[in-house]
Order: C-alpha cells, then structure tokens, then sequence
C-alpha cells in the first residue's frame, strides 16, 4: 500500500479505510492509498505551518539546491515512475516518461531561478528610500486533477517551493501513486521535514479542509471550471490567494497558405495526446473552405492510423479514457452532435475485441458538418472527439473562435505575417501557438482568460504568484 506523508514520515489514514486504485485499461487493482479524513488533512496542514518559518528563513539558493537534488532522485527512478503513472493514469508509457520529464523541468527550470529573487530600492528624496520587500506567503495547497498528475503538481509545487512557502498537496483520487511516490523520493533528497506533504483521499473531505483550513494561505488549483468556481468562492471567506487553471475549448485556426501538413500533424497530437484529456488540447478546428477537403481527408488517415491499447503494450499510440464515467460523458457530447445533423468522419464508437473489453477505450473521433449550438462546440471535450468547422476567412474563424465561455489556449496556422499578428492579438486565450504544436514553456507564463482560470503558472510570473510584496520606507 502507498502510505502519504507529512513531516517526511508516512502514516496511516485516521479512518483505517483504503482507496483502491485501477488500471483504466484492464480494470485490474494498481495497489492501494489510505483514504485521507479532515484529521488527516489537518495534521498534514498543521506540519507545514510548523516548518514554514524555518523553510521561508533559509536562503533561496539553498532551497534551489534542495529542489537540484530532488530532480537527481526523480531522474534516476524515472522509468519506475513512468509505468507507475501508465498503470493509474492509462496514457502509453511512452507519454507518461514524457511527464516525468516535465515535471523533472520544471522543478530545475524555478530551482534555477533561486539566485534571482530580489525586491527593490527605490529613492524617496530627503534622505528617504523605499525597500520593496518579497516574503512567502505561508501554507499553501495544491489540488492537482488526474490528466497530468505530476506534471501539474510541479507547476505549483516548485515555484511555491522555492520562493519560502511550504506545501500540502491533495492528489486526485484516481491517480495519487505517482505524486506520492514523486513527494516521497524529493523528501529523500533533503527536503526537510514538513515542507512537502502529501494527503490523498476525497476532494469533499480532504480538499474541502485545505480549502477552508484557516491555515491554508494560497490555493493552486486545476480543474474543471466549475469546480474552480467552487474552490474561489470557499476561498474568498477568509479571502485566500487563488491560481485557478481551468477548462479549455481551444480553438485551431488553419489558413489558406498553411503548411498543411505539418498543421495536420499539429491537430492530431493537439486533439488526441493522452486521449485528448488535457485542457490545452484542440477542441475546435476551424478550416478555410479552399484548403478544408484536403486538410480533413489528409487528418482522417492520420487519426485511423493511431493504435488504441493499453499504455503498456508496445505500439500504444492513446491508451483509455481514465474511467467509465468520462468515456459516457464523451460519447453523450459526440450523440449530441449526431442527433443535430453531425457527420462522422472516423471513430465515433468504442473500439471492439477482447482487449478491450474491460477498459475504458474510445476511438479518435472526427466531426464535420456540425452544430454550433452542439455540446463539443459549447462544452468542453476531455476526450478523443473533434469537431471541424469551415471558415470563408480569418475575421470570421476569430469570431467563432471567440464565441466561447473559454480562453485558454489556441493555434493559428498561417504564412502571412499580417494575419499571424492580428490572430495573437484578437483571440482571447491566455496563451496562442503560431504554426507550432502545443508545447507549454517554463520560461514563458500560463494561464487562462475568461472562465478558464485566473494567475499565471510557468514563468518567473508564478513566483508572484507565490510571494507577497511589501513596501517599506526608511528615514534617517
């Protein structure tokens, strides 16, 4: 059984109940976690506050070179850890070494940012200056979903880390194995005692506690939209800082002078990497009407050439939806299209043989001649379904794009210039991609528009995110 961990010791839930976790590909039981109580929540909470002072008074570098030695440690058992997140997750193993790599980045790329945090002198006149002063913020919590399980956990936890502050991370219920065994090898490193916890259990009970514990200073969260609103109201009654990564419905954009094919290559890894679970993925293709029959023909041959299995097996190109329940909600929003005039290109239905019959998979799905009033238009998809729109020309493809309650991310493929300037600039979406895959940066900040989040993580943004800024004036 996988034990969480406060203080750097593992321990038991209070409950003496267990959660068991299974492998969405074969239904079989992965291993199991102790089901974490509001007790068990607070003593994880209470831990951090304890080591906060010390953590926030040590010098950045020196935290920096803990979070070195915690990537060392994470690099060396990678390929455990990989199989560990195949097995709880369902995503081929060859896109969870994939993640462990990016949260190994990440960690590195903030770790290398520790001798660069600084305040500021400012001349007042008459002898005066003033000092801008940057502090931790305190305790803070990390709710992380089960997509990206570790990769999004890093994006909170390493700048949250470095800048002083002391963590207590609530993982998804279905895949907390691989965040546990990940906060337990950079425990080993050196973190000490108290700085990184772990608490897996139900975000109802262990959740709802680290939102509402008084303790608690900063709330990062990812998830769905709606339950993000959730999260920012129970923080704003002792009015708690928030970072809210939420749904996306993000839009492609693919002009008439394009590179079609690599633009089709680009919408096949943007709709269906992780069996398009991700928030960042391509969710609506919009087409100019002269290049559209080709681009369509061209996707459709690439999307029945991916191989659905389980992530472990060799050749593995999008292994299952992560449980029951998100394959129907898939399935009811491509039914929907359907019932209104939709047309299905490929996919569409469940994948048959015996290899799959005890695992959650779904085909790569393409749609065309859809309604805009249809669920994978208004709705977010977290699956393998996409829906293609034809667009006369750019004005009209941004205005679409735009008639959404989302702004994440979007794309936009063009050789002109002119219109690869006025696309960044007109699409709401916090981040836009021209004629690149979506690739996240460390370097550079992330965050949504609209209901799609609030703050920035990546980017020396997120430290801000993580400190306080005080302003302190000196007289003679």
């Amino acid at each position: 059984m996988a034990r969480t961990s406060t203080g750097g010791q593992p321990f038991d839930s209070k409950s003496a109940q267990v959660t068991t976790i299974r492998n969405p590909a074969t239904g079989e039981t992965v291993d199991t976690v102790p089901a974490g109580t509001r007790v068990d929540a607070q003593r994880a909470i209470d831990r951090a506050q304890a080591a906060f002072e010390s953590w926030a008074d040590l010098a950045a570098s020196k935290r920096a070179e803990l979070l070195y030695r915690g990537v060392e440690s994470v690099l060396e058992h990678k390929d455990e850890l990989a199989r560990l997140l195949t097995c709880e997750q369902g995503k081929p193993l060859r896109e969870a070494g994939m993640e462990i790599q990016r949260f190994t980045h990440t960690l590195h790329h903030y770790a290398g940012l520790g001798r660069d945090i600084r305040g500021g002198h400012v001349p007042l006149g008459e002898g005066r200056y003033g000092m801008i002063i940057k502090r931790p913020i305190g305790v803070c919590g990390a709710i992380v979903p089960w997509n990206f399980p570790v990769a999004l956990m890093g994006n909170k936890i390493a700048p949250a880390l470095l800048v002083g502050n002391t963590v207590v991370v609530k993982p998804a219920s279905t895949t907390p194995l691989t965040a546990i065994r990940c906060i337990e090898l950079l425990q080993q490193a050196g973190l000490p005692p108290g700085v990184l916890n772990v608490v897996p259990g139900a975000g109802s009970v262990v959740g709802q506690e680290i939102l509402e514990n008084s303790k608690v200073r900063k709330i990062g969260f990812t998830g769905a939209t709606e339950t993000g609103r959730k999260v920012m109201e129970t923080a704003a009654r002792e009015i708690k800082r928030v970072t809210l990564e939420l749904g996306g419905s993000d839009p492609m954009i693919v002009c008439d002078d394009a590179e079609l094919d690599r633009a089709v290559s680009a919408a096949s890894v943007g709709r269906f990497f992780n069996c398009g679970q991700a928030c960042l993925a391509i969710k609506r293709l919009y087409l100019f009407d002269s290049i559209a029959d080709e681009f369509i023909d061209k996707l459709v041959a690439k999307a029945e050439k991916l191989v659905v299995g389980n992530g472990l097996e060799k050749g593995t190109m999008i292994g299952p939806l992560h449980t029951s329940m998100q394959r129907q909600e898939v399935e009811e929003q491509v039914q929907d299209a359907v019932d209104r005039g939709a047309t299905v290109l490929c996919g569409g239905k469940r994948p048959e043989g015996e290899q799959y019959e005890n695992g959650f998979f779904y085909l790569p799905t393409l749609l065309t001649d859809v309604d805009e009033s249809s669920k994978v238009i208004q709705e977010e998809v977290f699956g393998p379904a996409l829906p293609i729109i034809r667009v006369q020309n750019l004005d009209e493809a941004i205005s679409k794009a735009n008639d959404s309650i989302f702004g994440l991310g979007s794309s936009v493929w063009t050789r002109d210039l002119r219109r690869a300037t006025v696309a960044a600039e007109r699409i709401q979406a916090g981040y836009t991609w021209i004629n690149s895959t979506q690739v996240i940066y460390d370097e550079l900040p992330f965050g949504g528009v609209k209901q799609s989040g609030l703050g920035k993580e990546h980017g020396s943004e997120a430290l801000d995110c993580y400190m306080e800024t005080k302003s302190v004036v000196v007289a003679p």
